[in-house]
């Protein structure tokens, strides 16, 4: 039709040779993501865990904002959050926190944010006004479906229950709700207290320790300890998958692709908006 439009002019002719074009790019570049996204458990749903590093409320306050980014980054592409545990920091921000992204191709799309996550800005904690870098460690996990089979031994399994915390009705602090499940084999802690029943926190908290051991599983199948360890690092410097830098210039960075945004800018301090991509 384009050659046709090239010797014989039409305008209704060229609207469609327009539209049809647009149409078969869109599902060229989705044919592309589903590529990509092509491992066994890619569309699965997400589990995600935020834990700080050292540094006290700096760092706590760095893995709140890191939870913040990835909420808002799920609402803007269509998925559900339900937040699944969450400890909150002395003066700031939180312990950790674990909650699950809910939607097709969720893990496919998290599952690169696996590792050390660090920040460099003008702390809001510091009456000095002085430079203060941060870190937080992000495991993802893909969520285990009923179709997908772990063989656990509950004799292997220690459930304790406690009051949830946090905001909520009458019940919700009254009760000892909230599950945390230690695997004695490997050591493996789980918690749930986002339901209102225990045994609903049961339930999901044993979704969370099987996707936990299936990625156990999968590393003790990698070739050498040294593609094992790779995997676990320190949350601290040199460790780290991605910088965020907000003074003395404002500048995010992948360090294993080395693909960067920078705005020209002076200091923001702790206040920006990192748009995710």
């Amino acid at each position: 039709m384009s050659e046709l439009l090239n010797t014989e002019p039409d305008e209704e002719l060229t609207k469609e040779v327009i539209k049809t074009t647009n149409k078969l790019k869109k599902e060229i570049e989705k044919l592309e993501i589903t590529t990509l996204l092509s491992s066994k458990y890619d569309i699965n749903n997400a589990i995600l865990t935020i834990h700080p590093g050292a540094g006290g409320t700096e760092a706590q306050d760095w893995a709140e904002m890191l939870y913040r980014m990835y909420t808002r980054w799920a609402n803007a592409n269509g998925y559900d959050i339900k937040e699944l545990d969450y400890l909150e920091g002395e003066e700031a921000g939180l312990k950790s926190v674990t909650f699950s992204v809910i939607g097709k191709y969720a893990y496919g799309y998290l599952k690169g944010e696996l590792g050390v996550h660090r920040l460099v800005r003008i702390s809001p904690f510091d009456a000095g006004g002085r430079r203060h870098t941060s870190f937080a460690s992000i495991e993802v996990l893909p969520e285990i479906t009923e179709d997908i089979e772990i063989d656990i031994n509950p004799d292997d399994l220690r459930v304790d229950t406690y009051r949830s915390s946090g905001a909520g009705g009458q019940h919700i602090n009254k009760t000892s709700s909230a599950v945390r499940i230690t695997h004695i084999p490997t050591n493996i802690v789980v918690a749930c207290q986002s339901e209102r029943s225990q045994i609903q926190n049961r339930e999901t908290a044993m979704k969370m320790l099987k996707s936990k051991l299936l990625n156990l599983k999968e590393q003790e199948h990698k070739e050498t300890i040294s593609e094992l360890k790779g995997v676990q690092m320190d949350i601290a410097w040199g460790s780290q998958i991605r910088s965020y830098v907000f003074c003395p210039y404002t500048l995010v960075k992948d360090h294993r692709t080395n693909y960067e945004v920078r705005k020209r800018s002076g200091c923001y301090g702790w206040r920006f908006k990192w748009i995710y991509k």
